[in-house]
C-alpha cells in the first residue's frame, strides 16, 4: 500500500470507540482489536518503538479497516465476533478443544439422562456439573439411571426393550406414563446432584434390610453397592450446585512478551479445576484478557460470580454487562484470598512455562529466519510435497503448508494422481494442479516450495512453476546414505548443509514427517477401499442390500460363482441374476 495514503487514513480516524482490523498485502485480516478511541489506538501501532512481537505484527500490516460503535462495550462484542469469524493469525485464540462433562436432563415429553459436553445444542435442557473428568460423570450417571428409570433410547421404538425388563425404564414406548412421575424423578435427580442424598440413602438402606430379612442376599448386596457408590460420588466428585461458593477466579500476568492467564473454578468452596493459558502477546494485556473472558464463557457455563484482580477495575462494568454475570474486584476477605492464591499459583509455574514456550517459539523463529537466509528471500509461508505409490498403483501426493514454522492445516491438500509410478511425472502433476488452481482462484501463493528429493525433483517443480509464470522459490531436501535429510539444494544446484542441532533441522524434520504421514495415510485409504471392493459392486441392480443377501445365501464368492442362474434367481430377480452370473463368468 502507498504509505502516504496510509498516513492520511491514520490522520482521519475518528475519536470514537470501535473495532479495527489490520490486513496484510493479500487483504487477509491478520489482527482484530477494539479501542475506546480509534484514532489514538490505531496510530499507536505506527509510532514509537515496540517489542519484537508487536514489531513483527506491524511489519506485516499493509492496510486496515475500522467499524465505529456506540460504546466500548459494543466494540468488545464486535471484536470477539470478528475474531471468531476470521481467526486472525496474530490474535490470541484462547478457545481450545477441552470441555468439561456434564449430566444433562432433557425437557422432552419423556426426558432422558445423559452425559454432554456441548451446552449450546439444547439450551432448554438442565445441566449439572461440571464434573472433574468423564469417569466421575459416568459413575454418577450410572447411579442415577439405576435410581431413576428415565428412557434410554434416542428414538422411541415400537415396544419395550431390555431396560424396561430390568426396571431401568418406564416403557413410554408402550405404556402411558403420568407426567407427574417424570416430574418427581426430575426433582429427585436435582436433589441428588445438589448433594441432598439423605432420603435416597435412607430408602436404599430400608430395601437392603428387607432383602436381607427375606434371604435375598444378592439383591441386598446390590443395594449396599449403590449406597457405597452414592457416598463415594458425593464425597469425591465435586459438582456445581446452587449453594454458596460457586465462583470463577481469574488473574493475568504479563512478562517477556507473553500473556499468562490463570484461573480457578471454585465449586462449594473447593477448587474443581485450574485453567491456564500462555500465549505470545501482540496487543495490550488488559484487552487480551477481556477477549479471553468472552471467549472462555462462549463454551463454559457461567458461575454465580466472577472474581477478578484489581487491574480489571477500569473495565469491570463493561464485562459485567457483556457477560451478564456479577463481577467482583475484591479488596480483602475470602475472595481476595482466592485471587492471591490464583496469582501465587501462577507465579510458581509461569517461569518454567515461559522459558519452555519462549525457547520453542524462539527456535521456530530462528528456523524460519535461517531458511530465509539460505533461500535469499523471505520464506515465511512454505509448502512441502510428497508422493506415495506401490508399483505405480494408487499413486497419491500430499501438500502440507507451514506459516512461520507452524502448520496451517486448513490449507493442506491431498491429490489422487494419474501419472503412474514416475516420481518426476508425479511431481509435475501435483505442482501443476496445486498452483494452476491457486492462479485460477486468485488464491494465496507461498513464498517457497520444498520438494522431498534432490535435483530431479527440483527440476520437475521448476519446469512447471516457470511455465505458469509464478515467482516462487524452490528448494529440495537432500538426504544422506541413511535416507536422513542433511542439506538443502536450490535451483542453481547449490547445497547448504544443515546442522543437526539447529532449529531448521528440527523444523524440516517435522515438516517431512507430516507430509509423509499424510501421503501414506491417503495411499492406504485408497488401497484399502479398492481391496474391499467386490465385482458385485459393478453389477447393475445390485446394491449393498442385495450384495449382502447374496453373500448370506451362498456363504462366499466361490459358492456364488459355482451357482447357476436359477439358483441365483432364488435370491434376486431373474434379470439381476442373469447380470450377476455374467459378471462372475466374464460374459458380456
Amino acid at each position: 500500500m502507498d504509505r502516504e495514503y496510509l498516513k492520511a487514513k491514520l490522520a482521519n480516524l475518528p475519536d470514537e470507540p470501535g473495532s479495527y482490523q489490520m490486513k496484510d498485502k493479500n487483504g487477509e485480516i491478520i489482527y482484530v482489536g477494539k479501542a475506546k478511541n480509534l484514532h489514538n489506538r490505531v496510530n499507536q501501532y505506527f509510532t514509537g518503538a515496540h517489542d519484537f512481537k508487536t514489531t513483527k505484527l506491524v511489519s506485516n500490516i499493509d492496510d486496515f479497516d475500522f467499524i465505529v460503535t456506540r460504546s466500548e462495550k459494543e466494540a468488545l462484542i464486535l471484536e470477539i465476533n470478528l475474531i471468531k469469524k476470521y481467526r486472525p493469525k496474530y490474535n490470541i485464540m484462547f478457545i481450545d478443544d477441552s470441555s468439561y462433562p456434564y449430566i444433562k436432563l432433557t425437557k422432552e415429553k419423556y426426558p432422558r439422562l445423559m452425559i454432554a459436553r456441548d451446552m449450546k445444542k439444547d439450551r432448554n435442557a438442565r445441566y449439572f456439573g461440571p464434573f472433574p473428568d468423564a469417569t466421575a460423570a459416568r459413575n454418577t450417571l450410572k447411579i442415577l439411571q439405576t435410581l431413576y428409570p428415565f428412557r434410554r433410547c434416542t428414538k422411541i421404538p415400537d415396544k419395550v426393550c431390555l431396560y424396561y425388563h430390568l426396571g431401568q425404564c418406564l416403557g413410554p414406548c408402550q405404556y402411558e406414563i403420568d407426567p407427574e412421575e417424570y416430574e418427581r424423578m426430575s426433582d429427585g435427580v436435582t436433589s441428588f446432584l445438589n448433594g441432598d442424598t439423605k432420603e435416597i440413602t435412607k430408602e436404599l438402606n430400608k430395601k437392603m434390610l428387607e432383602a436381607s430379612e427375606n434371604l435375598e442376599f444378592e439383591k441386598a448386596a446390590q443395594y449396599h453397592e449403590m449406597i457405597t457408590s452414592i457416598e463415594r460420588v458425593i464425597d469425591r466428585q465435586m459438582i456445581e450446585t446452587d449453594k454458596k461458593g460457586t465462583r470463577d477466579v481469574f488473574a493475568w500476568y504479563e512478562d517477556r512478551g507473553y500473556l499468562a492467564i490463570t484461573g480457578f473454578l471454585v465449586r462449594n468452596g473447593t477448587v474443581l479445576n485450574k485453567e491456564f493459558r500462555l500465549k505470545p502477546l501482540y496487543g495490550d494485556a488488559s484487552e487480551e484478557f477481556q477477549s479471553f473472558l468472552l471467549q472462555f464463557y462462549e463454551d463454559h457455563p457461567k458461575p454465580k460470580e466472577l472474581v477478578l484482580s484489581a487491574e480489571c477495575e477500569p473495565f469491570q462494568q463493561d464485562l459485567q454487562d457483556t457477560l451478564g454475570m456479577a463481577v467482583f474486584i475484591p479488596k480483602k476477605g475470602y475472595r481476595q484470598k482466592l485471587i492471591d492464591m490464583c496469582i501465587e499459583n501462577a507465579k510458581q509455574q509461569l517461569n518454567l512455562k515461559f522459558d519452555a514456550a519462549e525457547q520453542q517459539n524462539s527456535m521456530t523463529e530462528n528456523a524460519v529466519q535461517q531458511l530465509s537466509e539460505l533461500a535469499g528471500r523471505p520464506m515465511r509461508r512454505v509448502e512441502l510435497f510428497d508422493n506415495s505409490h506401490i508399483s505405480g498403483q494408487f499413486t497419491v501426493a500430499s501438500c502440507v503448508v507451514y506459516e512461520d514454522g507452524v502448520p496451517d492445516r486448513k490449507s493442506y491438500r491431498l491429490y489422487k494422481l494419474h501419472t503412474g509410478n514416475s516420481d518426476v511425472d508425479s511431481m509435475k502433476e501435483v505442482v501443476y494442479r496445486r498452483y494452476f488452481r491457486l492462479l485460477k482462484e486468485n488464491g494465496r501463493m507461498p513464498d517457497g516450495i520444498l520438494v522431498d528429493g534432490g535435483r530431479t525433483q527440483i527440476e520437475a517443480a521448476k519446469e512447471i512453476i516457470d511455465s505458469l509464470g509464478i515467482d516462487i522459490k524452490i528448494m529440495g531436501l537432500v538426504k544422506d546414505d541413511r535416507h536422513n535429510t542433511n542439506a538443502l539444494m536450490d535451483t542453481d544446484y547449490r547445497t547448504f548443509d544443515i546442522d543437526r542441532d539447529s532449529g531448521l533441522f528440527f523444523l524440516l524434520t517435522r515438516m517431512q514427517d507430516e507430509v509423509h504421514r499424510r501421503a501414506i495415510s491417503y495411499h492406504r485409504k485408497l488401497r484399502s477401499k479398492a481391496q474391499t471392493k467386490s465385482i458385485l459392486d459393478e453389477v447393475e441392480g445390485v446394491g449393498p442390500k442385495r450384495k449382502q443377501k447374496l453373500l448370506k445365501a451362498f456363504g462366499n464368492f466361490t459358492n456364488l460363482k459355482n451357482a447357476d442362474i436359477e439358483q441365483i434367481a432364488e435370491v434376486v430377480p431373474m434379470e439381476t441374476a442373469v447380470k450377476v452370473y455374467a459378471a462372475l463368468h466374464d460374459e458380456g
